[in-house]
């Protein structure tokens, strides 16, 4: 019996030990952290405002940290295929996921995807924020969102519009618009919204709903013409542009943010050195200036901020999807 209790009274000594020991190990793996390149996944294809966004990060935060940071994209199902190779990943903060709000988009629309949006990723910060641009083709006839309605009603399903796929935000952010515009237009889904925005601007589609990150250089070049923002307010940077609630459906508004993630069980040691790091880099003058240009404004708010907005928003999008009957390709 003596023997036995002292046995307990070790193993439990043991055990205090080891508990007390954990956060020191935490503290170092985060102390060592990054030590090594990482790779950033985004699952939109290369010239899209998330591949655009990413890019600059990667950037800013290899200058400050002295490592490379990679951009890999891999398109398809509205980014669940990049997002699922992250939640697969070792949870050691080498690998990050760059994704826009469709991520909270697709629980509701894909009955079975390839990991679990809620239990398999852990949010690190919500980088930017950014509302939508309505764009056209030149050959267009209309040149207000008045006239793009009138002929949108006059010739039913016959304006085709693209977006970076079905459920995409560029693809809900037109869905409200035609839904409350009582207009019916024909949806052609890319696998991201670079190649949706190639096809307008070679005419093979007459509109698209468009970040202004990637959408607004377009309109400079006159290869597109924009008609209105989505935001609630005009953009600064675009103090011309009506916004759509303003110029045709009063209570319309729609905006689009960039957020990242790592995979589920990555040390909260690293996810704070992470979000930290990427707060630095969102508040550089050079990269705050940046998106205020195009259009994006800098978040860079905490894990529990980031988490709460996924959270809500994947209730919101999910009456919407509901709503609509919106089928993945």
């Amino acid at each position: 019996m003596i023997m036995r209790a002292v046995g307990a009274l070790l193993w439990i000594g043991s055990a205090v030990g080891l508990f007390n020991a954990a956060p020191a190990v935490a503290a170092d793996a985060a102390a060592g952290y990054p030590s090594k390149p990482i790779r950033i996944f985004v699952g939109q294809s290369a010239g899209g405002a998330t591949d655009i966004v990413a890019r600059a990060l990667a950037q800013k935060l290899g200058e400050s940290l002295g490592l490379s940071f990679v951009v890999d994209n891999r398109g398809g199902a509205a980014g669940s295929i990049a997002a699922a190779q992250v939640a697969k990943s070792p949870p050691d903060g080498y690998t990050l996921l760059i994704c826009p709000s469709s991520y909270t988009i697709n629980p509701s629309l894909y009955r079975q995807l390839p990991f679990d949006p809620a239990k398999d990723l852990a949010p690190v910060t919500l980088i930017a924020s950014a509302p939508y641009i309505m764009l056209v083709h030149p050959s267009l006839p209309a040149k207000s969102v008045r006239e793009l309605i009138a002929l949108a009603k006059a010739r039913p399903k016959e304006l085709i519009y693209g977006s970076g796929g079905v459920g995409s935000s560029g693809h809900l952010a037109i869905e409200l618009f035609s839904g409350m515009a009582g207009i019916t237009l024909t949806h052609v889904p890319y696998k991201g919204a670079g190649p949706a925005l190639i096809d307008v601007v070679g005419g093979q589609l007459q509109m698209i709903f468009a970040s202004v990150v990637s959408g607004l250089p377009l309109t400079r070049t006159g290869k597109l013409r924009p008609l209105a923002i989505t935001a609630a307010k005009r953009l600064a940077v675009t103090p011309e542009l009506p916004t759509i609630a303003e110029a045709a459906l009063p209570g319309y508004e729609f905006s689009s943010w960039f957020g990242m993630l790592v995979a589920a069980g990555t040390p909260p040691a690293i996810v704070a050195k992470l979000q930290a790091e990427t707060a630095k880099a969102v508040k550089a003058p050079d990269f705050s200036e940046r998106l205020a240009r195009e259009g994006s404004e800098g978040v860079a708010n905490s894990s529990d901020q980031f988490a709460a907005v996924i959270k809500s928003e994947m209730a919101k999008w999910a009456d919407v999807v509901k709503r609509s009957g919106m089928q993945p390709e």
